[in-house]
């Protein structure tokens, strides 16, 4: 057995029956291998698409996802997809080829140093200079990138080490399950600290005013039914972060909508009212807290995650709780039941009403009947054409945050979308990813067409693997989150945001055979996508909206309270903060050292 062999054997005992790839020059001895194989292998049309689909793929299904690439050039490809994995907890292995051991540092053809460069943006990287650690690398691989904190693993392989025979006390065994490495640094904390435990459940009990923010920790760990028990035990409000969304069923009327600079006003003036701040599995990013000296200022911070480096590293914590969040919410849960739960409800009772009170007081307008097709309305039509199973993924800008506001999620690993790295072209590759591993559920693309034209090149894999995804592309013909950004605080000066006309974006798709539609009036795109799920072929979707309507926002500088962009409360029915100020108010303010 040559090295080549032994990786697609160990992939496929780890359960990895489909890859993402490109081949190359340094990886060709693992490719002819591959050719008489039981691995499934989708040749993607460029390599970041392979680690974005692979990233979709791990998200969608909770499996490890796997992506291919060569040397050099397709292993820097693969970058950008290998850090927005490790900014958003994604379980993704990545190999790489790598030129001949003997010519390593030679600056060889097609040569970059893969482990160099991964170091940042990984959990950990390999390169096995023996043919025979193969087996054992991979298992590890799996193993280091689903566990604890989920990331990605990189595994660089030299390409006269896929050529290499095997030991043949390796070689001949059945199976390699039982091969890894031992990681004695590598140990994370499963179940959380019993006194903090105990600390956490008496100062939520003696609460008056407590919310729970809930992260993608909780969606990573399974803890959706717990989540829900706890919020009704304790009678808190959930507000989630964007790779929260779904953790929480959106329809119940405890949840609030997303936190933070493009979050919901209930959200955010809730959060900054309660007196108790229960964050899971979320690691309060700048995007999230915005101002942090004006963040929770008034609340006990419980901090849950199975990461420690992330707990006070943004945020002040009163009480730290390492571990997983289902093991922790389960601790938690039984620690408050064995108190007095009919104390604890009268204590939060009122802040729960008035709280749900305000988040009817201030729900945002979403149906529109006018065109160009203002975002709210065609999100809406999205969510109306599909059901409770369906995932969307989304690509990052205005869209992204119009997709998180107004599609309703009810299940976890249901809305995909690149939060921490914030990647433009994510949201194609990664709604390939997630049909290939879930091809019984109807998936749906939510790109942008400054997005969409990074990845588009793919609309050939999805023609050549039959692959039926929905593509909904938001097309302004604006780079639109920096279109509004410029219009906002940059004086009207619109620095190269503008598209242009080019390309037509339904010929673009017909020239890959990809069906595509024009939808320029209110109730088309619903009309669209449930043809579309009758056909059961790919579409695109060429929706055109109005280029100028703006995300709410909070904007630089500011705290979460000062967002702008949706209508002021009329009427404070609720005792909590009522009110936003004016755009040119809030810059104003901040100018002047407020």
């Amino acid at each position: 057995m040559k090295g080549g062999e032994a990786i697609i054997k160990a992939l496929i005992e780890q359960g990895a029956d489909t890859v993402f790839g490109y081949p190359g020059g340094q990886v060709l001895p693992l490719y002819d291998m591959i050719y008489n194989s039981d691995l499934n292998h989708v040749l993607v049309r460029h390599e970041q698409s392979a680690s974005h689909a692979a990233d979709g793929f791990a998200r969608a299904s909770g499996k490890v996802g796997v992506c291919i690439a060569t040397s050099g050039p397709g292993a820097t490809n693969l970058v950008t997809g290998i850090a927005t994995a490790y900014m958003d907890s994604s379980p993704v292995v990545a190999i790489t080829g790598q030129v001949p051991t003997h010519l390593i540092g030679n600056d060889a053809f097609q040569e970059v140093d893969m482990l160099g460069i991964a170091m940042p943006i990984t959990k950990h990287a390999f390169q096995p200079k023996n043919s025979t650690n193969i087996p054992a690398i991979i298992n590890s691989s799996f193993e280091i990138a689903k566990s604890g904190r989920p990331g990605p693993v990189v595994i660089d392989v030299p390409k006269n080490v896929q050529e290499q025979d095997l030991d043949d006390d390796i070689a001949n065994l059945d199976s390699f399950s039982k091969l890894s490495f031992n990681t004695p640094g590598y140990n994370p904390t499963i179940k959380g600290n019993p006194r903090q435990v105990k600390k956490a459940s008496k100062i939520i009990a003696k609460s008056s005013k407590p919310i729970i923010l809930a992260g993608g920790g909780v969606i990573i760990s399974g803890a959706s039914k717990e989540l829900k028990e706890f919020s009704e035990l304790i009678q808190a409000p959930v507000t989630t972060t964007l790779l929260g969304k779904g953790s929480f069923p959106e329809d119940n009327d405890a949840y609030l909508g997303m936190l933070g600079m493009h979050g919901r006003k209930v959200a955010n003036l809730s959060l900054d009212e309660s007196d108790c701040l229960i964050a899971i599995g979320c690691r309060f990013s700048d995007r999230t807290t915005g101002n942090i000296a004006d963040f929770a200022r008034n609340s006990e911070v419980i901090h849950i995650d199975i990461d420690p480096a992330e707990i006070g590293k943004n945020v002040e914590v009163d009480v730290p709780i390492v571990g997983d969040a289902k093991n922790i919410l389960n601790s938690l849960i039984n620690n408050i039941k064995s108190l007095n739960i009919n104390k604890i409800n009268e204590n939060s009772a009122e802040w729960y009403n008035d709280t749900l009170m305000f988040k009817k007081s201030c729900i945002p307008r979403v149906t529109y009947n006018e065109t160009p097709l203002k975002p709210q309305q065609v999100i809406k039509e999205i969510s109306n054409a599909l059901d409770d199973d369906s995932i969307i993924t989304t690509d990052v800008g205005q869209h992204q945050m119009w997709a998180a506001h107004f599609f309703n999620t009810m299940k976890p690993r249901k809305f995909i979308s690149s939060g921490g790295l914030g990647t433009m072209g994510f949201g194609f590759p990664s709604a390939i990813g997630a049909k290939v591993a879930m091809p019984e559920n109807d998936v749906l693309a939510v790109t942008g067409d400054g997005g969409f034209l990074m990845v588009c090149q793919d609309l050939a894999t999805v023609k050549d693997y039959d692959i039926p995804l929905i593509i909904c592309l938001f097309n302004n013909r604006k780079l639109g989150m920096v279109y509004q950004w410029q219009n906002l605080f940059y004086e009207n000066r619109l620095s190269h945001t503008d598209l242009g006309q080019t390309p037509d974006f339904l010929k673009l798709s017909e020239s890959f055979g990809v069906n595509a539609e024009r939808i320029t009036k209110v109730g088309e795109t619903e009309k669209a996508i449930k043809a579309a799920k009758k056909d059961g072929e790919a579409i695109l979707l060429d929706i055109v909206i109005d280029k100028d309507e703006e995300l709410p926002m909070v904007p630089p500088g500011c705290g979460i309270t000062d967002i702008i962009g949706e209508y002021k409360i009329e009427n404070d029915i609720t005792g909590i903060s009522g009110g936003l100020s004016d755009t040119n108010d809030v810059i104003a303010n901040k100018k002047d050292g407020d």
